[in-house]
């Protein structure tokens, strides 16, 4: 006899829920329920980068990646440079990494999930559900939403946030699994292409190239994006007194203090500009996920920043999530019924949970070193360019298809024990 369909389901409608929900709806004997708790589909912040083997992974799900990115306004970044903005050598070119062939890009969050929600069944795509609690019954799951209705499925995968409620099940609640401030704020800001052009310098904007400056206690950075229209400006600090909301006002003070020793340099004062004029940004603390003792219990699991949230300084967090969804969505292409599910998200916790955490480790000390907090490197230009650029190798060079094979001979090595 055929074995009934796995039910299935995602919460969280963001980047890491819509990409895996594309990665699910293929295969056969999955059925599949998206849920987002707002209104609808949404995703704040302005842009992100896809670096090549992040593309690479998201072609493994949507055959039509190129197509969409395109749609989405995704701009190639053909070069990244990093020049020092503060110090005795500010100014100084600290390297350059070409991507020719194989570029990186930059693409705005909402453009990019509309373009992947675009392929999914509306069927299975439900807005103002907010999980309320999740209830093992005998061998299903009960989800109860805020708005009092329930429903019921055999496995339940959690793409809710950096302060998931799946993440509070699978890991429980215990302080040190929790998120964290990481030592860092951020504010980013998207302004016209011309507008930034005239303020910054035309000599930045001769190529479509990302700039990264390094500087004392800050760091800076602006990429072209939606088309060669917009610029994102990214100005991020080091923070010594998190606010408990995650956010404070970006005071002309505060970007004074930040950058008292940037404002003989090429690049803070016309940056600090651009970001007074709208008059109301804010400065929103980094917080990451120091510490996940698992990303599954039982048939229950979290991907995405429900499982590694971590700080943007090496660029890879939604990398991470399309990695997350292609493991996934290989390992229950493999399995046949829901008892199998076990098997499966262990698997999958044996393989993403080491790769997730030395991304967050190495990111919040790359942080470091690009706000001139390294004690051993500081500012000192010959060791920024013998140091940093290393910095990306293991991000970059997993072998995607080598990353499934390895998840799939855990899943079997599993099963085969729970036989035995």
């Amino acid at each position: 006899m055929s074995q009934p369909n796995i039910r299935v389901a995602i919460i969280g409608g963001g980047l890491a829920g819509a990409t895996l929900a594309n990665a699910l709806i293929k295969v056969s004997h999955v059925d599949l329920d998206l849920f987002e708790s707002a209104p609808e589909f949404t995703e704040r912040g302005a842009a992100i980068g896809l670096t090549s083997n992040a593309q690479r992974a998201l072609d493994q799900i949507l055959p039509s990646m190129k197509q969409s990115l395109d749609k989405a306004g995704a701009v190639s970044m053909n070069s990244s440079r990093i020049v020092l903005g503060s110090g005795p050598d500010s100014g100084s070119l600290i390297f350059d990494l070409a991507g020719a062939g194989d570029p990186g890009i930059v693409v705005h969050r909402a453009s990019l999930l509309r373009e992947i929600l675009a392929p999914l069944p509306e069927e299975i795509l439900h807005t103002s559900k907010e999980l309320s609690e999740i209830r093992t019954q005998g061998e299903e799951l009960e989800i109860r939403f805020q708005d009092g209705s329930s429903k019921y499925f055999d496995a339940i995968i959690g793409a809710d946030g950096i302060f998931s409620k799946v993440r509070n099940y699978v890991v429980g609640n215990s302080g040190e699994h929790q998120a964290s401030p990481a030592g860092f704020w951020d504010c980013r800001h998207l302004i016209p292409l011309e507008k930034a052009r005239s303020v910054i310098g035309d000599q930045f904007f001769e190529l479509d190239r990302q700039y990264g400056w390094i500087g004392d206690n800050a760091f800076i950075m602006h990429d072209v994006l939606d088309n060669r229209t917009m610029v994102q400006v990214v100005v991020s600090a080091i923070e010594k007194d998190p606010p408990k909301d995650r956010k404070r006002p970006l005071t002309k003070e505060l970007l004074t203090e930040t950058f008292s020793n940037w404002l003989d340099g090429p690049i803070a004062k016309g940056v600090i500009d651009l970001l007074l004029e709208p008059g109301d940004l804010k400065a929103y603390s980094q917080w990451e996920q120091k510490s996940t003792p698992n990303y599954a219990k039982g048939h229950v699991c979290i991907v995405g920043d429900a499982a590694h949230a971590t700080t943007p300084w090496q660029g890879s967090g939604a990398g991470l999530a399309i990695e997350d969804a292609v493991i996934l969505g290989h390992l229950l292409s493999h399995i046949k019924a829901k008892d199998d599910l076990t098997a499966a998200f262990k698997a999958y916790d044996a393989v993403r949970r080491p790769r997730g955490q030395r991304v967050i480790d190495s990111s919040r000390e790359t942080g470091r070193i690009l706000c001139g907090q390294n004690r051993e490197i500081g500012l000192d230009p010959d060791k920024l360019r013998e140091l940093v650029p290393g910095r990306w190798g293991f991000i970059m060079s997993l072998d995607i298809h080598q990353h499934k094979q390895d998840a799939l001979e855990a899943m079997q090595a599993i099963l085969r024990t729970d036989v035995e």
